[in-house]
């Protein structure tokens, strides 16, 4: 027998090893896609037909903070870890957070060792059996965003942008473990002109998670750019990909409402879109309003929710949003960053003991939800 220091020093090879070659883990390239039933706004499993809830997580980063493109050369397997642990969690569908920076190395050249790690992410999604949401165009950190990308124009931008999602169709259009793909998280036309090179929003816990597609809308209606910008990217995509599903991550601020707008006004963008995404974080005695705000994105699409974590609110105001949100959301993700409930106990500190309570509820609740 190993002794148990080395045991847990080949423990993430032997996980690896597991997931390749355990009985039945071969990649299950027959497992049907995921397609939009828009009668009953839901989603389905084709060609079978079967309900497909969409009960996930976001893996936009490991325990350390490093993006997937920091590791994954070098630690795959940690990657394949946490594959494992978010299975057992209950997840479905994992989301992947694809920089910019890391896939395109020049205007018109895409990142070939980005697309061959890709490839290997999709292969382990299938040992895995977990859906990938791939949102891409990230520019979270900002040292990672090349000079040249933010030297373009708009409509360079946007080529860039289309090649990007072309690069990446390409490489996922065979595989029937791609859930979506989610043209950016949480863009934003301005709402008057922005300083030349200006393209991210505010950096919150150091990373920049709103982006503008545009420095100035020019007196064009902002919602009108959203619109050009997202048949711009859904025809890139389609050139390679007929199937998959494509949505784009908005801030819950995107309604018609007075006030603080990012321009992409559900009902007057959504053409291309297959199913609404909507970031929504419950506030502390306003469970009813974040319900409120979900209803103003039921536009006779699915709706999932892609963001949602009791970061402002009590964890039985999060559940009650849960219970309160079925119905009009078809689809929730939430969490995971590469760390188990057994380490997040031995820590001892308060973050982690919220978010070791936090996977606790995700686990015992992934049935619930996904009925």
């Amino acid at each position: 027998m190993l002794p148990a220091r080395a045991f847990a020093h080949f423990r993430p090879l032997l996980i690896v090893l597991l997931t390749l070659f355990a009985p039945g883990s071969a990649p299950a390239q027959s497992k049907s896609r995921i397609a939009v039933d828009p009668k009953t706004k839901s989603f389905l499993h084709q060609p079978t037909g079967k309900r497909f809830v969409p009960w996930g997580v976001n893996y936009d980063h490991d325990r350390d903070g490093r993006l997937i493109e920091d590791y994954w050369d070098k630690e795959w397997d940690t990657v394949a870890e946490d594959f494992q642990e978010m299975k057992k969690l209950g997840a479905n569908v994992v989301r992947i957070h694809l920089q910019l920076g890391k896939f395109m190395d020049a205007p018109n050249k895409p990142n070939e060792a980005a697309l061959k790690n890709l490839t290997k992410l999709l292969d382990l999604a299938a040992r895995t059996e977990l859906y990938l949401d791939l949102t891409g165009l990230g520019c979270y950190h900002k040292k990672d965003v090349p000079v040249w990308y933010d030297d373009l124009s708009e409509k360079a931008r946007w080529d860039v942008q289309a090649r990007f999602w072309e690069a990446v169709a390409q490489r996922c259009a065979d595989s029937p473990w791609v859930f979506c793909y989610d043209l950016m998280n949480e863009p934003v036309v301005p709402g008057g002109a922005r300083k030349a090179k200006d393209w991210l929003g505010p950096a919150f816990a150091g990373s920049h998670f709103v982006q503008f597609i545009t420095l100035s809308s020019e007196k064009r209606p902002r919602h009108e750019v959203a619109r050009a910008w997202i048949s711009r990217l859904t025809k890139a995509i389609r050139k390679h990909d007929k199937s998959h599903l494509i949505t784009v991550g908005l801030v819950d601020w995107s309604l018609d409402r007075p006030g603080l707008s990012s321009g992409f006004i559900p009902n007057k963008i959504a053409d291309d879109l297959d199913f609404i995404a909507v970031h929504l974080y419950p506030q502390k005695g306003k469970g009813a309003e974040a319900i409120q705000t979900l209803k103003g994105f039921d536009i006779g699409k699915p709706i999932v929710i892609e963001e949602t974590f009791p970061l402002k609110s009590s964890f039985p105001e999060f559940e009650k949003f849960l219970d309160d949100s079925k119905g009009i959301a078809q689809g929730w993700i939430g969490f995971y960053w590469g760390k188990t409930r057994a380490e997040l106990d031995k820590s001892g500190t308060l973050p982690d003991a919220i978010l070791s309570r936090y996977l606790e509820m995700f686990e015992k609740r992934a049935k619930i939800m996904t009925k």
